[in-house]
């Protein structure tokens, strides 16, 4: 992915299983959110080719990509303001790839989907008065709600406390275990993504530096120097 002559994006390749947490990792400006970006449908790449199921999705809509099962949440959470927590999860089960058409089908799933992320006693809620903290966990309600076979976390855990951490991080195993879903996460808090990566791809000036298993990663000179530094050496 370019952007001028800067490249964003460059030579950057691998691939996600299903049911597997897939952590990426690099100093900011390495490219993780234009990452995002294109394989959501925000950008199209300049070049490349980006595949999902067999597929290739280049210059699809976002729209089309969600409809295919990629789901994502953002940096920044950005609620439907003016409506409460439960409506906010049904827009994407009554939009998304679900199938539902049915109010009251939607308001039942999506009572669902609160409990698993912790929210369920917030049903009634107005968004924009939701904690940071249950505004992370709408994102993520949101973008379940699509029906994703792919989702895409964002900084999920920016501006958590320690304890709202370890909650998020057993959300996140939950909806790969319960769900069945795989799971891209771009993440800084490096203890989060070293506990719940099967595997971690590091990013640096936009390109692909390492690509393997958090015990891996961690004793990557390449990555120690450009990112982690030794203390995360095991």
């Amino acid at each position: 992915m370019y952007f001028g002559g800067m490249a964003a994006l460059k030579d950057v390749d691998f691939d996600v299983s299903r049911k597997e947490i897939v952590g990426v990792i690099g100093p900011n400006g390495s490219g993780k959110t234009t990452l995002f970006n294109c394989v959501a449908g925000v950008y199209k790449p300049t070049s490349g080719i980006i595949k999902f199921g067999g597929r290739k999705i280049n210059g699809l809509k976002p729209h089309e990509i969600c409809k295919l099962g990629i789901g994502r949440t953002f940096q920044i959470a950005m609620p439907f303001r003016g409506m409460s927590t439960l409506e906010n999860v049904m827009v994407g089960l009554l939009f998304g790839r679900s199938g539902i058409r049915n109010k009251d089908e939607a308001e039942e799933e999506a009572v669902k989907i609160l409990a698993l992320i912790g929210l369920r006693e917030k049903t009634h809620f107005s968004a924009e008065n939701l904690t940071i903290a249950d505004l992370k966990k709408l994102e993520v309600a949101k973008a379940l709600a699509t029906k994703p076979y792919l989702l895409l976390l964002d900084e999920v855990m920016a501006g958590l406390n320690p304890t709202e951490t370890l909650e998020a991080m057993d959300i996140i195993r939950r909806i790969r275990d319960e769900m069945e879903i795989a799971l891209v996460v771009v993440e800084h808090v490096m203890k989060v993504v070293m506990r719940i990566s099967d595997r971690i791809v590091v990013l640096h000036h936009g390109e692909r530096i390492a690509d393997g298993t958090p015990r891996e990663i961690s004793n990557d000179k390449k990555v120690i120097d450009a990112y982690l530094g030794e203390r995360y050496v095991f």
